[in-house]
This record gives structure tokens, C-alpha cells and sequence, in this order.
């Protein structure tokens, strides 16, 4: 039984990377009917929320495609993966900045991942409070990511940012404080 359905999951990913869009999308669907939970489940929904988002440009229904991936098993395989382009999705198509900086946050409370991963998402979170044109917010999101990951390679642009914010806003003394 196994066996059927990993073939299924094979042949929707094949239809899909040779631009079948929606013979991928109605064999993932047969997935999840004939397997509602479980790792088959999450990687149908999750390679269909991919499909809605990266072959049709349909970022809402990806974003519902993810959201399902995570209510199913958020600490699965997919998991981390769906909440990041939920995170993305959120940021870079639907522009919504509040609830991006949400996203982004969730990725470094709820996930344990490298250092690295959430520095950058702690400097995403800053450069959102930045692009809200809420200076002291980024100020703060930026001093903590170099309180909490100071050799990290994204230390070096916050510490940068940082600088010149304050410089902007005609604050150098204290860009020297931190």
C-alpha cells in the first residue's frame, strides 16, 4: 500500500516539474483523500501549496495549502518549510508587514533551527519594522540580534543598519552605546 501511494507522490511530482500544473494538483488531491493524515498527507498538501504558489501564482490559496500542512503536523518534515514561505508570502506578495513580522517570529519560537536561520529571521523582523518607517523598532530588533547572535554573518549588516538608522535620524552619538 505503501508502495501505491509513494509511486503517487513520484508521478504528481514529475507531472509538476514538467509544468503539468493541474494533473499534479488533482494526484495530490487523490493523495489526500485516500491518505487524509500522516507523512503522505503532509507532503501533498505541502508540494500543493508549492504548485499554487510557485506554478500559478495563487499566493492565498498557498498560504491555505500551508496553513493545513502545519495543523497537521507543524514539527513534521514540512513544517518549518511551510511556515517560511507562509513567512515570505506574507512579506514579499501580500505586503502585509505586521503579520509578516508574526510569521517571522513564529520561525524562530516555535522551530529549533540553526543560529544562522534565526539571525536572518531576526534580521527579516528588523528590516520589516524598517520598511513600516518605525525607526526605534527596527533600532531594538536590530541590538537584538546582536545581543543574541554576535558572530553570526548577519550581525555584521545589522550592526550596519543599525549605524545607519541612527545616523538618519541624527543620533550618531549613539551609535557608538551599543
Amino acid at each position: 500500500m505503501d508502495n501505491q501511494v509513494d509511486r503517487l507522490i513520484q508521478k504528481a511530482n514529475n507531472e509538476w516539474v514538467k509544468g503539468r500544473n493541474h494533473s499534479a494538483i488533482e494526484m495530490f488531491k487523490s493523495v489526500l483523500e485516500k491518505y487524509p493524515n500522516g507523512p503522505h498527507s503532509e507532503e501533498a498538501l505541502f508540494r500543493l501549496g508549492e504548485i499554487y504558489f510557485y506554478g500559478l501564482g495563487d499566493s492565498s490559496q498557498a498560504v491555505v495549502y500551508f496553513l493545513v500542512t502545519l495543523q497537521l503536523n507543524k514539527r513534521g518534515r514540512y513544517g518549518y518549510e511551510a511556515q517560511k514561505h507562509i513567512a515570505e508570502i506574507i512579506e514579499y506578495t501580500v505586503k502585509d508587514y505586521d503579520q509578516a513580522i508574526i510569521e517571522y517570529q513564529k520561525l524562530i519560537d516555535e522551530f529549533e533551527r540553526p543560529e544562522s536561520e534565526n539571525a536572518e529571521h531576526q534580521f527579516r523582523i528588523a528590516s520589516l519594522y524598517l520598511k513600516k518607517q518605525n525607526y526605534e523598532q527596527a533600532i531594538v530588533e536590530m541590538e537584538l540580534l546582536l545581543e543574541k547572535y554576535p558572530k553570526n554573518l548577519w550581525a555584521e549588516e545589522a550592526e550596519f543598519r543599525r549605524m545607519e538608522i541612527l545616523y538618519t535620524l541624527n543620533r550618531c552619538a549613539e551609535s557608538i552605546s551599543f
